[in-house]
């Protein structure tokens, strides 16, 4: 027998559910398994039903009966709930299927009432048991006709109660050209139109050719329809491919236990930005991460947990799943869910999902006295708010159990003392962090924070980088490095710094305090010659590669002031609504620049929204800061960036633009700074290292009294309750000389730093007054930071910036090698974590960056200038390897960059041969050597072929042609030249 769709794929289905073998000819049933009830096998000829009928009305009746007291009593009562359930099957066409099923979902989780109890009270109708499983009845049938405005015949159909739930379709495992695709195609486009009834009561679909399994909910577009994998396998990068696997996966998906909590815990009806209904249901990464939270909730032992799931997969939905399940499940006897989140931004995104999704009792707290009152008056809610507004909270201001914390973009809430408030204010909760790109550092360190010692590997969840690509949950992204060329004239930057010194008659620290102050990173990358050359190139690049695709592009830059660079240096290439900054401005901003840039919140919300409208105007977002997290706007395809940004918040930058869009492969950043050695740094990710961290902040945990007793010892016979400048004088009094601060000073920087390395453990409790009070001296006595008075900054900065960019020349910008940056190769750097695996990728980058030169003392400006990185302003991190060797570029005098570029400049292969007959003239060399490298040159070029010199028979080749090329002009005797016109050949063909 032939294979098909039907005996190999659709049988297989119904086997895997019921033990039933269509293809036997004896139909005998063996166990289905052991995944929750049993599905049992109904033939469709077999089911009592009209082809115009969905529900199989005798088993619903049946099932009201079994699970209503009051209908038991009545049975005719079932008759009236029948005829409110066709009443909404009858209504999808007019209120759409979304409308229908969301209705429908409310009668299958109990939540309708109907006059049934005594006077006509209404009681809750129950058309499922969700408590005990085995009170319901499941079936599965294939080939299930139905009649609407057409016949259609779905492959596979399952029922829970008379009601269908699934509808599955097969396709064949044999064409290379039919795909689960083609299935889904099927169901969402055109049975869902075409028998909409069916798909009323439906939890989810799904479709498979054999190969791979995909599931969606109604009129979910089929780029969201996504893969089911199976608990404790988020680490395989790979399927096998065959029916076995995806057998695993539909008895693991299609169990009844998982469909049914899938129905009542993991089910949201939304609107989306067109105001549309839509339904959302979770997927595997959601749904996992999720039940567990619940499932260390319901245990109640373990009190914290760390869900890592890479930027893009969905944790704010995971949020609201878990949120949902916990406020539902009946053994927590109605808990207060807390989401914290640490960014305005953030506030408004977590809320908005919430809200659009319709989850009851939410609240956002204003501010913090709203939040305390919430708390201390016992709320049994979901509050929405930021863990800033834990400040100043009271120790034990509630101390049920049953309050669950939620710490979104866990990384960067590292918290600190605001954290040990928290967990002061809420001694008994359960505190759950979620992260994209956890910090593995001594002072920031997510697992430390988070993670509980019993989760292998520091974390209860993990959704890696190459797994949501591979799920098709995100997109690879591509890199596309490009060089600025940048030189630096030294030599007249000296002269008239110096000239600017004496003019301004500034001694020789105010000088110095200068230079440091306006050597930053971001006077260099703004020189207004350097911003024209990268607008330039984005116009271009933008033009050729993102418009025509119909996607869009964001600008970040180094500060705030860059962006309104980089608009009006674009403005000439678009009109200028094709452009907006989003930037924040301060009080102490100009007025002028407040008034042209300042933005408030909804005028921020309008701008994303005209963003997201692929039909508006508006092409380009410009930022520094804003919009780096927190913002979801799937047309964004293209991040042109000129900003450093390393770790964490590097990745969750270049991740804005891998989220899934219509006829978008990839998000793709072009990088004229250099990241993308940080991108791969950020990336790699060594358990082992983790482990020892955590390990090391455990032993610090011994050295907390001896340092605290350090400190405290400058201060011997010092009444420490002593407040006011009274107290302050006192202790200053005690470490009166340079010597004595000093000493204090090393003794405190080492408590400070086991400070931050250990909170927010509740061990520094004991300690905080003490540490309070050690840190205000400090900050009294610590010298001021900046040597320069801000008026005199103010006064002649702006002369020195202007010093700088006028001695700073812009050559072109170079596409350099574009990298995928895809899963199989972070899978080679996250298994071998050595700093060589990122060496590889630096070494790509910056070959042509390698430059010589001597690294004298930094005094001078220009000086200052050649050690960028190391001076750039706090915040502006830069990418070790790449500005290494840009600030190497820069110290070199116009002289040495000529000499250097000479050197480096690249011949062509012609013009290196010509050099060469040249060079050996003699009196018997031909005159013409134009003709003779020209005959070279074509004869060789038909002859090569790439990777050449490194075969014996392309170099035989080779020099063949070279020996004929030169015995036309009677020069195939002379041995040297021949030996270096191969040289050359081989060199530079």
């Amino acid at each position: 027998m032939a294979f098909n769709e039907l005996n190999s794929v659709e049988h297989y289905i119904i086997h895997q559910l019921t033990g039933v073998n269509l293809n036997a000819s004896e139909r005998a049933a063996e166990p289905p398994g052991s995944y929750g009830a049993a599905w049992k096998y109904v033939a469709p000829q077999n089911l009592q039903r009209s082809v115009n009928e969905v529900l199989l009305e005798g088993h619903l009746k049946e099932a009201l009966v079994r699970l209503n007291p009051e209908i038991k009593a009545k049975p005719e009562l079932a008759d009236e709930v029948i005829y409110k359930l066709r009443a909404v099957l009858i209504a999808v066409p007019q209120v759409g299927l979304v409308k229908a099923n969301e209705e429908f979902f409310k009668w299958m989780c109990g939540d309708k009432t109907m006059p049934f109890g005594e006077g006509n009270r209404h009681v809750p109708v129950r058309l499922i048991d969700f408590d005990d499983l085995s009170q319901n009845t499941y079936l599965v049938t294939n080939q299930f006709r139905v009649h609407h405005r057409e016949t259609k015949i779905p492959d596979v159909v399952m029922f829970i109660n008379g009601i269908p739930v699934v509808v599955g379709e097969a396709k064949t495992p044999i064409r290379p050209s039919v795909s689960w695709l083609d299935g889904a195609h099927e169901v969402r486009d055109i049975y869902e139109n075409a028998i909409p009834q069916l798909f009323v009561s439906n939890i989810l679909s799904f479709a498979t050719e054999g190969k791979k399994l995909f599931y969606g909910a109604i009129r979910t577009p089929l780029q969201f329809w996504a893969p089911w994998r199976l608990d404790g396998d988020e680490d395989a990068l790979a399927k096998s491919l065959g029916l076995d696997e995806i057998g695993k996966e539909i008895h693991h998906l299609l169990s009844p236990q998982r469909l049914l909590d899938i129905l009542l815990n993991f089910s949201l009806f939304t609107s989306n930005k067109k105001k549309q209904r839509i339904k959302i249901i979770p997927r595997f990464q959601q749904y996992h991460g999720a039940n567990k939270i619940v499932e260390r909730v319901e245990n109640g032992h373990i009190k914290k947990g760390l869900i890592w799931h890479f930027q893009g997969s969905g944790k704010s939905l995971l949020m609201v799943f878990a949120a949902q399940k916990l406020r539902r499940n009946p053994k927590l006897k109605s808990p207060t869910v807390i989401v914290l989140v640490d960014r305005t931004d953030l506030d408004t995104q977590i809320s908005g999902t919430f809200n659009a999704a319709d989850i009851p009792n939410v609240e956002t707290t204003a501010n913090i006295s709203e939040l305390q009152n919430l708390l201390e008056r016992d709320t049994r809610k979901i509050i929405i708010s930021m863990i800033h507004k834990f400040r100043d909270a009271k120790p034990n201001m509630n101390t049920r159990e049953n309050i669950i914390v939620l710490v979104d973009e866990a990384h960067r809430t590292q918290e600190g003392d605001l954290g040990r408030t928290m967990r002061a204010a809420l001694p008994n909760a359960f505190i759950f962090g979620l992260t994209g790109t956890p910090v593995n550092k001594a002072d920031k360190n997510t697992y430390w924070a988070f993670g509980a010692k019993e989760d292998q590997g520091g974390y209860m969840s993990r959704y890696t980088f190459q797994e949501s690509i591979r799920d098709e949950a995100t997109l690879p992204l591509h890199f596309e490095p490009r060089l600025v060329e940048v030189h630096l004239d030294k030599e007249t930057i000296d002269k008239a710094f110096e000239d600017f010194k004496e003019e301004s008659a500034l001694n020789d620290e105010e000088a110095d305090a200068l230079n440091k102050k306006s050597a930053k990173m971001a006077a260099f990358l703004k020189s207004p010659e350097r911003v024209a050359k990268i607008v330039t190139d984005i116009a271009t690049h933008f033009k050729e590669k993102v418009e025509p695709h119909g996607f869009k592009a964001m600008i970040v830059t180094p500060d705030r002031h860059a962006c309104v660079q980089y608009k009006r240096e674009l403005d000439k290439y678009f009109p200028t609504e094709a452009s907006r900054v989003v930037i924040s401005t301060t009080a102490n901003d100009p007025e002028d620049f407040k008034k042209d840039w300042g933005i408030d919140k909804s005028q921020q919300e309008k701008i994303v929204d005209e963003f997201n409208d692929a039909q508006s105007e508006l092409k380009f977002i410009i930022v520094t800061a804003k919009l780096l997290t927190g913002f979801d706007a799937p047309i964004l395809q293209t991040m042109y960036l000129d900003k450093s940004i390393k770790d964490h918040t590097l990745l969750q930058a270049i991740c804005r633009t891998n989220r899934l869009y219509t006829n978008k492969n990839y998000g793709r950043i072009v990088d004229y700074f250099g990241v993308f050695d940080d991108a791969a740094k950020a990336l790699e990710f060594d358990e082992q290292s983790m482990r020892h961290i955590i390990t090391n902040l455990t032993e610090l945990k011994a050295k907390l009294p001896q340092a605290m007793a350090s400190a405290l010892s400058h201060f011997n016979g010092v009444d420490r309750s002593i407040e006011g400048f009274e107290g302050l004088e006192l202790a200053q009094n005690a470490i009166n000389t340079d010597d004595k601060k000093d000493a204090f000073a090393a003794d405190f920087k080492f408590l400070a730093k086991l400070w931050e390395s250990l909170s927010p453990d509740r061990i520094l409790d004991v300690y905080q007054p003490d540490y309070k009070w050690l840190s205000q001296v400090f900050e009294s006595v610590r010298p001021a930071s900046d040597g320069i008075g801000k008026l005199l900054w103010f006064a002649l900065g702006a002369q020195t910036t202007r010093l700088i960019h006028d001695n700073i020349h812009v050559g072109g910008v170079h596409q350099l090698e574009g990298f995928l940056l895809d899963a199989d190769v972070i899978e080679d750097i996250f298994n071998n974590p050595d700093p060589k695996n990122a060496k590889k990728l630096e070494k790509i980058l910056i070959r042509r960056f390698k430059k010589h030169g001597d690294n004298p003392k930094f005094k001078k400006l220009s000086e200052r200038l050649e050690e960028l990185r190391d001076k750039a302003e706090r915040g502006l991190i830069t990418s070790i390897e790449f500005v290494k060797e840009l600030c190497k570029i820069a110290k070199e005098t116009i002289q040495a960059e000529k000499k250097l570029e000479q050197k480096i400049q690249e011949k062509t292969p012609k013009a290196a041969l010509t050099e060469l007959f040249l060079e050996l003239k003699t009196d018997k060399t031909p005159a013409v050597v134009e003709r003779i490298v020209s005959d070279i040159d074509a004869i060789v070029r038909v002859v090569n072929f790439p990777g050449w010199q490194t075969t014996t028979s392309g170099e035989r080749e080779v020099q063949k042609s070279l020996r004929k090329a030169l015995l036309k002009y009677k020069l195939h005797k002379d041995q040297l030249l021949f030996d270096r016109a191969y040289a050359y050949i081989k060199e530079y063909y």
